[in-house]
C-alpha cells in the first residue's frame, strides 16, 4: 500500500506526498567498519517531569540510555554528552556529568560498546571567567570527573576560553596544561561559529590559515596525549588541509554534516574517520554503508550513503546550531520516542516548512525506519501547527 499525506509547500499551500522510501533492514550483529564512526547522541526529555523545560529540562532517562543501545545495536562508537546532547542550549554540566556517569555503566553491560565523552567548561559561564587559570581549573574538573568514571575524553571546544584568551599562545598554554596532565589520549574539537557563534576567533584568529598553524602547533606539542581531532567547519577542502598535515599517529574526526560522504571515503591517500551528529538521525544507513565500505565495495557505500546528504544538510541549515530539533524530530517519527519535546524547548527553533521539508527528504533517503508511523505523527504535528 502506497501511504501518503498532505504537505505544505512554499506557496502556502498544501500538496499531496507519496511517499518512495524503504526502510533499511537492521544487521543481524554489530558490523565491523573500516573507518572509526561516532555517533554523537541526542538526549530524550521527559515531557511529565518537564515542569521547568528552559530552566531545569527533565530527562528520560530509560528512553536516552535505549537510544544508545540502538546505536551500539549497529556498530557506533557513542560521542556523549556533545553539542548534539544540547551541551549548554538545553543541558548543563550537572546533566551532562550524569549522562556521562550512566552511558559508562551502560557501555560496561553491553559486548563492544565504546564512547567518548564530552568535557569542557560550560559550569563556568564566559563572563565569569577572569582569567586564563579559570578555564584551566574548569577542564580539569570536566575531564577529571571523565576519567574518574573510567572514560575517555574528548575535549570540547570552550566558550569562556574565547571570552578570555586573547592570543594563539593563550590556547597553547590552556590545552597544553590539560594535555600535560590527562591520563588517555583525547580528541580535540574544533567547532566552528556556525555552530556555536560565541566560539567565533577560536584558536585566536579568525583567519583559518592563522587557526589552523596554531592547532597544528598545539597537536605537535602534544602529540602523544592527541589521538585526534574533530574538525566541523562545513567547509570540506579546509578539514583535507587540515587532515593533510596532521602528524602520523593523528586521527582526524570529520564533523561536516554538509560533505561527510567525500570525506569518510577519501582520496585514495587519505580520509576522514567520523564524529557526526547526522549519524543519530541516520543510523541505520550510515551503518550499512560503512559496512560497505569496510568490504570495498565504494559503489555500494555512496549508493546508500550520498542520499542521506541532502538530509543532513536541511537538518543542519543555517542557524545551524538549531541542528538538534532535526535530530530529535527524526527519532520521534522512527518509533525511538513517544513525543517530539526537547530540553529547553528546542523543537520550537524550527518551523514547520523546516520539518515538512526534513519528512520529505528522509523518506526519499530511505531513512523512515516505520513509514506508517511516521506518516501518522507527522500528520498530528500538522495539526498543532494549524496545517
Amino acid at each position: 500500500m502506497t501511504l501518503s499525506l498532505r504537505l505544505p509547500g512554499t506557496d502556502s499551500t498544501t500538496h499531496d506526498y507519496r511517499l518512495v522510501g524503504k526502510p533499511i533492514a537492521r544487521p543481524s550483529a554489530p558490523p565491523v567498519f573500516s573507518r572509526i564512526a561516532y555517533a554523537a547522541a541526542h538526549v530524550v526529555s521527559d515531557p511529565a517531569r518537564d515542569a521547568n523545560p528552559w530552566g531545569a529540562p527533565a530527562i528520560d532517562w530509560d528512553a536516552t540510555m535505549a537510544f544508545r543501545h540502538h546505536l551500539w545495536s549497529l556498530g557506533f562508537k557513542i560521542a556523549e554528552a556533545m553539542d548534539t546532547a544540547q551541551r549548554g542550549m538545553g543541558v548543563d554540566w550537572a546533566g551532562a556529568r550524569e549522562l556521562i556517569r550512566r552511558s559508562l555503566a551502560e557501555s560496561r553491560a553491553v559486548e563492544g560498546a565504546d564512547l567518548a565523552c564530552g568535557a569542557g567548561t560550560d559550569q563556568l559561564a564566559p563572563a565569569d571567567a577572569s582569567n586564563l587559570q579559570d578555564v584551566i581549573d574548569a577542564y580539569e574538573t570536566q575531564i577529571g570527573f571523565v576519567e574518574a568514571e573510567g572514560g575517555r575524553a574528548v575535549m570540547m571546544a570552550s566558550r569562556a576560553l574565547a571570552a578570555t584568551a586573547r592570543t594563539a599562545d593563550d590556547y597553547r598554554k590552556v590545552y597544553g596544561e590539560i594535555l600535560r596532565q590527562t591520563r588517555e589520549k583525547v580528541v580535540l574539537h574544533w567547532l566552528g561559529d556556525m555552530f556555536d557563534p560565541l566560539l567565533a576567533g577560536y584558536w585566536g584568529s579568525s583567519s583559518f590559515e592563522e587557526a589552523l598553524e596554531t592547532v597544528l602547533a598545539i597537536i605537535n606539542d602534544n602529540r602523544h596525549k592527541v589521538e585526534g581531532i574533530k574538525i566541523s567547519l562545513l567547509d570540506n577542502r579546509r578539514e583535507v588541509e587540515l587532515r593533510d598535515r596532521l602528524p602520523d599517529g593523528v586521527l582526524c574526526f570529520t564533523g561536516d554534516d554538509f560533505n561527510y560522504a567525500e570525506l569518510i571515503e577519501g582520496d585514495g591517500q587519505r580520509f576522514s574517520h567520523a564524529l557526526l551528529g547526522i549519524f543519530d538521525a541516520v543510523a541505520p544507513s550510515a551503518s550499512k554503508a560503512l559496512a560497505h565500505l569496510a568490504q570495498g565495495e565504494t559503489q555500494a557505500f555512496r549508493a546508500v550513503i550520498e542520499p542521506t546528504v541532502p538530509l543532513s544538510r536541511k537538518i543542519f541549515e543555517a542557524p545551524t546550531q538549531y541542528y538538534k530539533a532535526g535530530v530529535v524530530f527524526l527519532a520521534w517519527l522512527n518509533g525511538h520516542q513517544s513525543h517530539f519535546t526537547m530540553p529547553g524547548g528546542m523543537q520550537s527553533a524550527r518551523g514547520i516548512m523546516h520539518y515538512a521539508d526534513i519528512f520529505r527528504l528522509a523518506d526519499q533517503a530511505n531513512v523512515l525506519d516505520k513509514p506508517e508511523l511516521a506518516v501518522g505523527r507527522m500528520r498530528s504535528l500538522l495539526q498543532v501547527y494549524g496545517v
